[in-house]
């Protein structure tokens, strides 16, 4: 920890001494309180809720040249209190670089970015920033990227690696030991899209390679992970509607085999007054049968994008959980609400399904409602929500807690305050 600190300090130092207009400092700090009494999963009655509070705060330096542009942000989260008073160092050494990259121009329609970056695009169903998880989401890789009008390609590698097994410097293998919440070895990835007057379509096709190790948890090949599939978008005057259709095909890790895990989505939405929007949508994600076999399975999973973003914020779904289960079928209704130019509201209806049966041949989960306030000040703005959801008897079976030991009221409360400032 005192050597970043340090090392922090002397970059400050340095650029400071050189700064210029093509030369910017800016920050962010983003407390949020919550109070959970059924997020993420059912509570049990004679649990006690979860109450704390955690803060983001970053620091970004972004310098841009004719040919070039670079791009550092250091981040820490950390929650309230964890650390005892006069602690020499971070207990939980939160500390970290969420963005170092660089991009090269190499003329006007081609670029290289390469780095740590955030790698997100359309609604962020598949690769997304999840910018509302504290410690972001992010990815060590190269981009070749063409932009020419109308037209987007950009072509993403990774290979990752993390030397468990050095000696001196010699790297002994070269085994990946990060693993969980879909830690990939390496990553290629192309997306084309086209931006028409009120047409748009996007294409993805994404490989994964995934670690594997046998019963000695010694090295054995690489999983092949492959997720293909298009976004559309159209807009016409007051009314827009998205779509979304992937699939997924190859092996997850533990070597299991997909196949045909498929996620399919519409959303419309239509603007009834200037300060009032109403959407209706669905979504189906597959899942995995209760007569598949233990190394197979039907069930498609999101991977890298904002999962928060999607069915329901309580994040009972695909959010470090769901990830080879009974799939889900979501369909939702919602209103956006503006108060003037600087508040306002959303509100969000889900209810939930199984897209496979349950053991019980059960199939209903529940219903989610979703409350969200924002109002913006003029240097900074608040955030606040409130969500509860209505269990089904499915989501008792599926969370694995029967509805007599289970909370009546499975709520989740939170509050934010959002500011961005600019130093430089």
């Amino acid at each position: 920890m005192m050597k970043k600190t340090t090392l922090l300090t002397a970059f400050l130092a340095v650029i400071s001494a050189s700064c210029y207009a093509q030369f910017a400092i800016d920050g962010q700090l983003r407390p949020r309180t919550e109070y959970r009494h059924g997020y993420g999963t059912l509570i049990a009655d004679d649990a006690d809720p979860g109450f704390g509070i955690a803060t983001r705060a970053r620091i970004n330096f972004g310098l841009k040249k004719e040919t070039y542009e670079v791009y550092l942000s250091f981040q820490d989260v950390f929650v309230w209190g964890e650390n005892r008073q006069i602690l020499i160092e971070d207990k939980n050494n939160s500390f970290s670089i969420f963005e170092a990259w660089a991009n090269f121009r190499l003329n006007e329609n081609w670029s290289t970015k390469l780095g740590r970056q955030v790698i997100s695009y359309d609604d962020q169903r598949i690769l997304g920033g999840l910018d509302w998880a504290q410690q972001g989401r992010n990815h060590d890789a190269i981009l070749v990227k063409l932009g020419k009008d109308a037209l987007k390609l950009d072509l993403g590698f990774a290979y990752n690696q993390d030397y468990d097994n050095i000696s001196g410097f010699q790297n002994t293998d070269n085994t990946y030991h990060t693993t969980g919440f879909f830690s990939y070895k390496t990553m290629q990835y192309a997306y084309l899209k086209n931006n028409w007057d009120a047409f748009s379509a996007s294409f993805l096709f994404m490989n994964n390679g995934f670690q594997e190790f046998d019963e000695d948890d010694k090295a054995d090949g690489i999983s092949n992970l492959q997720t293909f599939g298009t976004h559309l978008t159209y807009t016409k005057n007051k009314f827009n509607t998205a779509a979304n259709i992937y699939l997924q095909t190859g092996q997850r890790q533990g070597e299991i085999k997909v196949n045909s895990g498929l996620l399919a989505s519409l959303d419309a939405y239509y603007k009834i007054t200037p300060k009032i929007k109403l959407g209706l949508g669905f979504e189906y994600i597959s899942g995995k049968s209760p007569d598949s076999d233990a190394d197979e399975t039907g069930a498609f999973f999101p991977l890298y994008g904002t999962n928060h973003k999607f069915n329901g914020f309580m994040d009972y779904f695909y959010v470090g959980n769901h990830a080879n289960s009974v799939g889900l079928v979501d369909f939702h209704i919602n209103a956006n609400f503006n108060f003037g130019e600087k508040s306002e509201l959303y509100v969000n209806v889900l209810n939930f399904s199984g897209a496979e049966e349950l053991p019980s041949g059960e199939k209903s989960l529940g219903t989610e409602v979703d409350l969200v306030f924002q109002h913006k000040f003029k240097e900074f703005s608040i955030q606040a929500g409130y969500s509860q959801m209505f269990a089904a008897d499915g989501m008792y079976e599926l969370k694995n807690l029967p509805e007599d030991l289970a909370a009546s009221t499975q709520n989740w409360i939170w509050a934010m305050v959002i500011l961005k400032p600019k130093f430089l």
